[in-house]
Protein backbone atom coordinates (compact mmCIF):
# COMPACT_ATOMS: atom_id res chain seq x y z
CA UNK A 1 0.00 0.00 0.00
CA UNK A 2 1.71 3.17 -1.27
CA UNK A 3 1.79 6.09 1.81
CA UNK A 4 -1.02 7.84 0.01
CA UNK A 5 -3.69 4.84 -0.16
CA UNK A 6 -2.58 4.75 3.74
CA UNK A 7 -3.53 8.23 4.65
CA UNK A 8 -6.72 7.49 2.88
CA UNK A 9 -7.62 4.75 4.54
CA UNK A 10 -6.27 6.14 8.33
CA UNK A 11 -8.47 9.02 7.71
CA UNK A 12 -11.81 7.30 6.15
CA UNK A 13 -11.34 5.29 9.50
CA UNK A 14 -10.57 7.65 11.84
CA UNK A 15 -13.54 9.20 14.17
CA UNK A 16 -13.17 12.79 14.51
CA UNK A 17 -13.16 13.87 17.77
CA UNK A 18 -15.74 16.65 16.65
CA UNK A 19 -17.48 18.31 13.87
CA UNK A 20 -14.01 20.66 13.08
CA UNK A 21 -12.22 17.69 12.72
CA UNK A 22 -14.85 16.12 11.12
CA UNK A 23 -14.90 18.71 8.70
CA UNK A 24 -11.17 18.88 8.19
CA UNK A 25 -11.14 14.97 7.57
CA UNK A 26 -13.26 15.83 4.61
CA UNK A 27 -11.46 18.07 3.09
CA UNK A 28 -8.10 15.80 3.66
CA UNK A 29 -9.51 13.05 1.65
CA UNK A 30 -11.13 15.84 -1.13
CA UNK A 31 -7.44 17.00 -1.06
CA UNK A 32 -6.22 13.42 -1.39
CA UNK A 33 -8.38 12.48 -4.32
CA UNK A 34 -7.74 15.85 -6.11
CA UNK A 35 -4.18 15.54 -5.71
CA UNK A 36 -1.83 12.59 -6.85
CA UNK A 37 1.04 14.15 -5.05
CA UNK A 38 -0.89 15.46 -2.05
CA UNK A 39 1.47 13.89 0.23
CA UNK A 40 4.45 15.08 -1.09
CA UNK A 41 5.85 18.62 -0.08
CA UNK A 42 6.24 19.55 -4.46
CA UNK A 43 2.14 19.87 -4.06
CA UNK A 44 2.05 23.72 -3.90
CA UNK A 45 -1.58 23.24 -3.29
CA UNK A 46 -1.01 21.72 0.52
CA UNK A 47 0.33 18.53 1.06
CA UNK A 48 -0.23 16.44 4.16
CA UNK A 49 2.06 16.72 6.89
CA UNK A 50 2.17 13.88 10.42
CA UNK A 51 3.58 15.05 13.87
CA UNK A 52 3.56 14.04 16.77
CA UNK A 53 3.37 14.91 20.48
CA UNK A 54 6.06 13.36 22.52
CA UNK A 55 5.05 12.22 26.11
CA UNK A 56 7.62 11.21 28.60
CA UNK A 57 7.94 8.13 30.36
CA UNK A 58 5.49 9.48 33.08
CA UNK A 59 2.71 10.91 31.51
CA UNK A 60 3.30 14.48 32.50
CA UNK A 61 5.03 16.31 30.53
CA UNK A 62 5.35 17.16 26.69
CA UNK A 63 8.43 18.07 24.45
CA UNK A 64 8.32 20.78 22.06
CA UNK A 65 10.68 22.15 20.12
CA UNK A 66 11.00 25.88 19.42
CA UNK A 67 11.33 25.96 15.40
CA UNK A 68 14.03 27.49 14.35
CA UNK A 69 11.59 28.86 11.26
CA UNK A 70 8.83 29.64 12.72
CA UNK A 71 9.76 30.39 16.38
CA UNK A 72 7.49 28.90 18.44
CA UNK A 73 7.15 26.29 20.63
CA UNK A 74 5.75 22.91 18.22
CA UNK A 75 5.26 19.54 18.62
CA UNK A 76 7.47 17.60 16.13
CA UNK A 77 6.66 16.90 12.99
CA UNK A 78 7.03 17.65 9.33
CA UNK A 79 6.65 16.57 5.56
CA UNK A 80 6.21 13.08 4.65
CA UNK A 81 9.07 11.49 2.64
CA UNK A 82 9.12 8.57 0.18
CA UNK A 83 10.72 6.63 2.53
CA UNK A 84 7.59 6.55 4.94
CA UNK A 85 4.94 3.72 4.57
CA UNK A 86 2.36 5.23 6.27
CA UNK A 87 1.44 8.20 8.17
CA UNK A 88 2.19 7.03 11.38
CA UNK A 89 5.93 5.90 10.10
CA UNK A 90 6.04 9.63 9.00
CA UNK A 91 5.02 11.05 12.35
CA UNK A 92 7.14 8.65 14.58
CA UNK A 93 10.44 9.57 12.22
CA UNK A 94 9.85 13.13 12.27
CA UNK A 95 9.47 12.88 15.91
CA UNK A 96 13.09 10.96 16.13
CA UNK A 97 15.00 13.22 14.03
CA UNK A 98 13.14 16.53 15.48
CA UNK A 99 13.69 15.10 19.33
CA UNK A 100 16.70 12.57 19.23
CA UNK A 101 14.95 10.27 21.47
CA UNK A 102 14.94 6.66 20.13
CA UNK A 103 11.78 3.71 21.01
CA UNK A 104 9.27 6.55 20.72
CA UNK A 105 6.08 4.49 20.10
CA UNK A 106 2.94 5.58 19.27
CA UNK A 107 -0.36 6.21 22.00
CA UNK A 108 -4.33 5.75 21.18
CA UNK A 109 -4.08 2.38 19.27
CA UNK A 110 -1.48 3.86 17.05
CA UNK A 111 -4.16 6.11 15.16
CA UNK A 112 -4.37 9.78 14.99
CA UNK A 113 -5.32 12.12 17.94
CA UNK A 114 -6.73 15.65 15.94
CA UNK A 115 -6.23 17.43 12.44
CA UNK A 116 -5.18 21.21 12.23
CA UNK A 117 -4.84 22.93 8.87
CA UNK A 118 -2.07 25.88 8.85
CA UNK A 119 -0.29 28.06 6.76
CA UNK A 120 3.57 27.86 6.47
CA UNK A 121 5.87 29.57 4.17
CA UNK A 122 5.96 26.57 1.98
CA UNK A 123 2.32 25.82 1.59
CA UNK A 124 -1.12 24.96 3.35
CA UNK A 125 0.17 21.96 5.76
CA UNK A 126 -2.82 19.02 6.49
CA UNK A 127 -1.33 18.05 9.31
CA UNK A 128 -2.13 14.83 10.95
CA UNK A 129 -1.41 14.34 14.94
CA UNK A 130 -0.31 11.52 16.79
CA UNK A 131 1.10 11.19 20.62
CA UNK A 132 4.10 9.61 20.90
CA UNK A 133 5.48 8.05 24.11
CA UNK A 134 8.86 8.22 25.17
CA UNK A 135 11.05 5.14 26.66
CA UNK A 136 12.29 5.85 30.62
CA UNK A 137 15.25 7.21 30.54
CA UNK A 138 15.00 9.19 27.11
CA UNK A 139 17.36 12.20 26.76
CA UNK A 140 16.46 14.38 24.18
CA UNK A 141 19.30 15.88 21.35
CA UNK A 142 18.19 19.42 19.57
CA UNK A 143 18.07 18.78 16.06
CA UNK A 144 19.14 21.47 13.06
CA UNK A 145 15.48 22.24 12.98
CA UNK A 146 15.51 23.21 16.50
CA UNK A 147 16.85 26.58 18.38
CA UNK A 148 15.87 24.25 21.65
CA UNK A 149 13.63 21.46 23.08
CA UNK A 150 12.36 21.26 26.39
CA UNK A 151 9.81 19.61 28.55
CA UNK A 152 6.84 21.43 29.58
CA UNK A 153 3.96 20.34 32.34
CA UNK A 154 0.58 19.73 30.28
CA UNK A 155 -0.99 22.77 32.68
CA UNK A 156 2.77 24.80 32.05
CA UNK A 157 3.12 25.37 28.54
CA UNK A 158 5.11 28.69 26.96
CA UNK A 159 3.17 31.92 26.21
CA UNK A 160 4.58 31.19 22.39
CA UNK A 161 2.53 28.88 21.26
CA UNK A 162 -0.87 28.68 19.63
CA UNK A 163 -3.89 27.38 20.46
CA UNK A 164 -3.54 23.93 17.83
CA UNK A 165 -0.70 23.23 19.93
CA UNK A 166 -2.57 23.67 23.46
CA UNK A 167 -5.52 21.67 21.45
CA UNK A 168 -2.89 18.80 21.00
CA UNK A 169 -1.69 18.76 24.01
CA UNK A 170 -4.57 18.60 25.82
CA UNK A 171 -5.57 15.73 23.49
CA UNK A 172 -2.49 14.43 24.50
CA UNK A 173 -3.30 14.73 28.30
CA UNK A 174 -6.43 12.58 27.28
CA UNK A 175 -4.68 10.18 25.75
CA UNK A 176 -2.43 9.23 28.59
Amino acid sequence: MSLRLDAVDVLSKWNAPDDRADRLRGAYLEHLAAHEDGMLKACRDGHVTASAVIVDADRARVLLTLHAKIRMWLQTGGHCEPVDRTLADAALREAREESGIAGLSLLAGGAPVGLDRHHTPCAVHLDVQYVALAPPGATELISEESLDLRWFAFDALPADTDDAVRALVARARETV
